[in-house]
C-alpha cells in the first residue's frame, strides 16, 4: 500500500513534464495539496499542470498563484509524471483523464480508506487527517521547496479537511506540522477568515433553503438535508458553495449520521454522509451505494429520483444504527 517516499522522489526527478491532479467538485484539501505540490515542482524547475475538471472554486482564490489550478485542454497533453491528489478512485479525476494522452508514471498520494492503490506508485496513509499533511511530509522528507505560498495551500488543505483542527483524527503530528507551516509565516487568523468568515450571501441563503426542508429520522438520530437542481439554479449555487453545510446538522446533539442529498442531472443524486461515532461506518455504507470515503465522512452518487434515493439511503442508516441496540 505504501511504497515510500523514495520511489516518488526518484520520478519526479526523472521528469521534466509533471500533471498535478484532484478530484472532481474539490475542497480545501483537495486545491490546497495540488497548489502547493504544484508551486513546490515548478520552484523545483518542472513544467507542472495543475488540472481538475471544476477548475478552481471562488472560496480558494484568495490563494496566492490559484490561479495555476485550471480547468483541463480540450487537446490532450503528453506528460512525463501524473500526480494524483487527495482521490480516492481514478474515475473522480473526471475530464483531466482524457486530457492526458500519455505519461510514463501514475503516482497516488491520498488518505482516504476506500483508495484501491490505482497508481503505478502508491502513497496512501489512512491515518493521515488530510492529504495536505502528506504532501508537507513529503516536501519536507525531500527537501522540496516550501516558501510562504506552499505554505498557505497546504494550511488550507489541513484546516479545512480537519474541520479546523477539530476532527478525530486530528493529531499531536497534525498540530507540529501547522505549526511549522506558521513558522513558514502563514498568518492564521487571514487565512481563517477567507475560510470561515468570508462566504457569499447565496451560502447563506442556501442554507437557509436547506434548514427548512430538513427531515429526521430515527427518533432524531438522523437527519438530512436536500437541495434540488431548480433551487441551485435559483439561487446561483455552485459547487463548492455546499461544502460544510451538512456540519449544522450534524452538530445537532441527537444527531448520529447527517446526510446531505444533492440533485444532480442525468437522474443521479450526490449523497455525502457524516458520522459521529465509530460504530456507524458511513465509508462501508457509502460503498454498497458505489461511493467510499472515511469511516466518518464519506459520499456516493446514486442513481434515481431525489426523494426516492433520500429514503433508500436514509432507510439504510436507519437499520444500521439500530443495531447499536
Amino acid at each position: 500500500m505504501n511504497e515510500g517516499f523514495a520511489p516518488i522522489a526518484q520520478e519526479v526527478h526523472k521528469a521534466r513534464t509533471i500533471a498535478v491532479l484532484s478530484h472532481v467538485r474539490p475542497d480545501g484539501d483537495a486545491i490546497g495539496s495540488q497548489l502547493a505540490l504544484a508551486l513546490s515542482l515548478s520552484s523545483l524547475g518542472k513544467i507542472v499542470a495543475a488540472w481538475n475538471e471544476d477548475g478552481l472554486p471562488e472560496a480558494f482564490s484568495f490563494l496566492s498563484k490559484s490561479e495555476l489550478v485550471t480547468v483541463p485542454p480540450k487537446d490532450p497533453k503528453t506528460f512525463d509524471l501524473v500526480i494524483a491528489l487527495d482521490t480516492a478512485t481514478r474515475d473522480r479525476l473526471g475530464t483531466p483523464l482524457p486530457a492526458i494522452k500519455q505519461a510514463n508514471c501514475w503516482i497516488n498520494i491520498d488518505h482516504h480508506v476506500s483508495n484501491p492503490s490505482y497508481g503505478d506508485l502508491n502513497y496512501l496513509d489512512l491515518t493521515s487527517p488530510a492529504t495536505g499533511q502528506i504532501v508537507f511530509e513529503l516536501i519536507q522528507e525531500q527537501r522540496y521547496p516550501l516558501n510562504l505560498e506552499i505554505a498557505e495551500a497546504l494550511f488550507v488543505a489541513i484546516s479545512t479537511d480537519t474541520g479546523s483542527f477539530r476532527y478525530r483524527n486530528t493529531s499531536a503530528h497534525t498540530f507540529e506540522v501547522a505549526a511549522e507551516l506558521v513558522r513558514h509565516g502563514v498568518d492564521v487568523g487571514r487565512i481563517s477568515h477567507f475560510l470561515y468568515e468570508s462566504q457569499p450571501k447565496r451560502r447563506v441563503l442556501l442554507l437557509h433553503e436547506l434548514l427548512q426542508n430538513a427531515h429526521f429520522y430515527a427518533d432524531d438520530q438522523i437527519g438530512t438535508m436536500a437541495l434540488t437542481m431548480e433551487k441551485k439554479k435559483q439561487l446561483g449555487i455552485q459547487p463548492a458553495d455546499t461544502d460544510g453545510l451538512i456540519d449544522i446538522v450534524r452538530g445537532i446533539e441527537t444527531i448520529i449520521v447527517a446526510i446531505l442529498f444533492e440533485e444532480l442531472e442525468n437522474n443521479r443524486v450526490r449523497v455525502s454522509m457524516r458520522s459521529k461515532r465509530v460504530e456507524i461506518d458511513v465509508n462501508k455504507i457509502c460503498g454498497e451505494f458505489g461511493g467510499g470515503g472515511h469511516p466518518l465522512a464519506a459520499g456516493a452518487r446514486v442513481r434515481g429520483p431525489l426523494e426516492y434515493v433520500e429514503k433508500l439511503v436514509a432507510n439504510r442508516v436507519s437499520d444500521e444504527i439500530a443495531r447499536l441496540y
